[in-house]
């Protein structure tokens, strides 16, 4: 299905973008862990605090970008990004690299991401009609799927042949590639029309969405657990396998993106089954299925073996997501109205952002006093209890959404 030449240009920015931060995969983490030398605390503080100071100074940027043309904010925070990047490499050639700097460059890249997300998500909404949604959102994933199963190892690779900032590079020139493409989309975007005076409690209209809605908050909160234990353990686990069981950088890039092949299925497979099943009955099945696997990750072991172990548990999980992202995606912007999407997305991501970066600085402190091995278990345990979240009382009064029912035989399916 065609999306308009508008939205192939988009679809190309996200692309190239996506594969430079999958190709830098956990970059920052190898630089600190392989440069600097630093162990499981240091790692978690770098992974928590930098997005945890970006979300703080980015919980204005809902209102914000909500009136404001959405393609010089985009390219605005591609470019931001991308010098921030580069100041990296810079430091480290003149031998001034150090883990303060990381923390920085940590800090400017979150705060650009929450900016990007809020504003990408209002701007695709008003590039695609309503019916094409899932559609996007599913090309989207895909990509992302496609990429994180070519980032990775390439960026294992690079790293082993060229050094720890390689990939940084790479990133920073994506971002950079990124803005044209956005740029290539075009200048006739209308500048957004306030509907009413501003107000000082517009800050908080993101949030007040989400917890009213009886059919996202459950979607929200699962979200912030289920993302927050998964990736807790990122930091944890890259010690584990970088440092104690001495796995090298293009076998840990290997670990985490072939599994990534369930994620690009996943992603295919997520439309179909919506439209046959209903929205909110993949959401659920998908929610609770990808709960089940990250508990497996503590029984890592050195060798095949383990690198074997970690690809199962992740080729389950992906997948899982793989359906489960799309569909949320899709379903998060049908149900939130137009003049609230900035706002609704950035406050999603702020969120979501905070509260990862605290439960990942919580995951250091309990990795340094036990092990990262009981870190990862403890972790996979209470994930299990994740999908209670997404359980919600069926209310004859809320509005479905448009794709929330297998459509009826006289109707054709709706199309993503």
């Amino acid at each position: 299905m065609k999306l308009g030449r508008q939205f192939g240009w988009l679809w190309g920015a996200y692309a190239v973008s996506t594969f430079g931060t999958w190709l830098a995969f956990d970059a920052l983490a190898m630089i600190a862990v392989l440069v600097l030398h630093a162990g499981s605390a240091q790692v978690s503080l770098l992974a928590s605090a930098g997005v945890a100071v970006g979300a703080v100074a980015a919980v204005p940027v809902g209102p914000w970008v909500e009136f404001r043309r959405k393609r010089p904010v985009m390219i605005t925070a591609d470019l931001v990004r991308c010098a921030a990047l580069l100041s990296l490499p810079a430091a480290y050639a003149l031998g001034m690299l150090g883990f303060g700097h990381l923390l920085i460059v940590s800090v400017i890249v979150a705060a650009a991401d929450i900016t990007f997300t809020a504003a990408s998500g209002a701007h695709l909404k008003a590039l695609v009609p309503a019916a094409d949604l899932l559609t996007a959102t599913s090309r989207f994933e895909s990509t992302t799927w496609t990429a994180t199963v070519l980032g990775p190892p390439l960026g294992g690779a690079a790293i082993g042949l060229l050094g720890p900032v390689t990939t940084v590079v790479a990133d920073a020139v994506s971002y950079l590639l990124s803005a044209l493409g956005i740029r290539a989309i075009g200048t006739g975007e209308p500048r957004p029309q306030r509907t009413a005076a501003p107000r000082a409690g517009e800050l908080l209209d993101g949030w007040r969405h989400l917890l009213t809605s009886p059919a996202l908050r459950p979607l929200f909160l699962n979200s912030l657990a289920n993302n927050a234990l998964i990736m807790a353990t990122s930091p944890v686990l890259s010690v584990l396998m970088l440092g104690h069981l001495g796995f090298t950088p293009w076998q840990y890039g290997l670990a985490f993106a072939v599994p990534c092949l369930g994620g690009l299925l996943g992603s295919r497979l997520a439309r179909p089954l919506a439209t046959r099943y209903g929205r909110r009955r993949v959401l659920l099945t998908a929610g609770v299925l990808r709960a089940l696997w990250s508990v497996g990750l503590a029984f890592v072991r050195p060798g095949l073996p383990g690198l074997l172990v970690v690809m199962v548990t992740e080729a389950g999980l992906i997948t899982c997501s793989g359906i489960y992202g799309p569909v949320l995606a899709a379903e998060r912007l049908e149900l939130t109205p137009d003049d609230r999407v900035a706002r609704t997305l950035a406050a999603w991501s702020v969120t979501g952002k905070a509260t990862t970066a605290a439960v990942t600085a919580l995951w250091g402190l309990l990795a340094a006093a036990t092990s990262p091995r009981t870190a990862i278990a403890v972790a996979g345990v209470l994930l299990l209890a994740t999908p209670l979240l997404l359980w919600r009382p069926t209310r004859a009064t809320e509005r479905p959404s448009p794709a929330s029912a297998p459509p009826s035989p006289a109707a054709p399916p709706p199309n993503r």
